[in-house]
């Protein structure tokens, strides 16, 4: 059996966020967002997030490798823990864009995970992961030290996107991706804007009320597919009680408060 497990749908800095005492943190807990693709003889995450360690107990399998989507903070920095000071992992193979790659062999601290071997980079933008297919689509986002990308995950007869992280939606066809797969993680940051109490113009995710308008005219079938993961601490949707996680549920597929998973084979 071959499956898409999903191990955390918040941002970044996780959920509650550190140094956060308003009432959005108050309550729940919510892991960095992060996936893994799974089969009997191990897994490979999909982003190397800060709470590492816990999402490969979730994962519950050997580590086989890992698909990292950019050099953002919650999105790689989890790799320290494959290095000698933890893990001291071997040779995991450690599937990147070209930028990417390159940023990482060139650049302290992560280039000493190269040069002792804890990992192996393979670049490119398609990965075979058992029966299973990866290909990198890039997407726009602050590429400060490299590209960023969704992951296409395509199994024997299921498929998926992974998609945390993007500026904007225009540029980006969305609505083609979502035909190609099954089902469809995508960035969720936010709700709307004023949601930091501060100018959000500066910070570009889509808002998910705005992602909601522009699906609505795709058939139901195609509404289904989607799920939104990324979720800043701020945002109501993590509060399944909240009026906005309800107008959201109502049409998509909820937030996984712990695990939830795409078979990616007919039973």
């Amino acid at each position: 059996m071959t499956e898409l497990v999903v191990l955390g749908v918040a941002q970044d800095g996780g959920h509650p966020q550190p140094g956060c005492r308003r009432p959005c943190c108050a309550k729940g807990r919510h892991l960095p967002a992060s996936a893994a693709i799974v089969d009997e003889g191990g897994g490979w995450l999909i982003d190397a997030t800060p709470a590492l360690p816990e999402q490969l107990e979730r994962m519950g399998v050997p580590l086989r490798g890992v698909l990292l989507t950019h050099a953002h903070m919650g999105h790689y920095t989890g790799l320290l823990w494959l290095g000698r000071e933890a893990m001291g992992a071997r040779d995991v193979p450690l599937h990147v864009m070209p930028r990417l790659g390159e940023f990482l062999r060139t650049n302290g601290p992560w280039r000493q995970l190269v040069e002792l071997g804890n990992v192996r980079l393979v670049e490119g933008s398609t990965a075979t992961l058992g029966g299973v297919t990866a290909e990198a689509v890039v997407v726009p986002h602050r590429d400060e030290y490299s590209e960023t990308v969704a992951w296409r995950i395509t199994g024997p007869s299921r498929s998926a996107l992974w998609l945390p992280d993007i500026d904007r939606w225009e540029g980006f066809s969305l609505e083609a991706e979502l035909a190609r797969v099954d089902a469809a993680w995508i960035d969720g940051t936010f709700w709307d804007d004023g949601e930091l109490g501060r100018d959000m113009s500066e910070i570009p995710h889509p808002r998910v009320r705005d992602s909601l308008v522009r699906l609505a005219d795709l058939p139901a079938s195609e509404r289904e597919k989607v799920r939104f993961v990324h979720l800043n601490h701020t945002n109501p949707v993590l509060d399944p009680g909240s009026p906005r996680s309800e107008e959201h549920t109502s049409e998509l597929q909820s937030p996984c408060n712990l695990v939830c998973r795409l078979l990616l084979e007919k039973k």
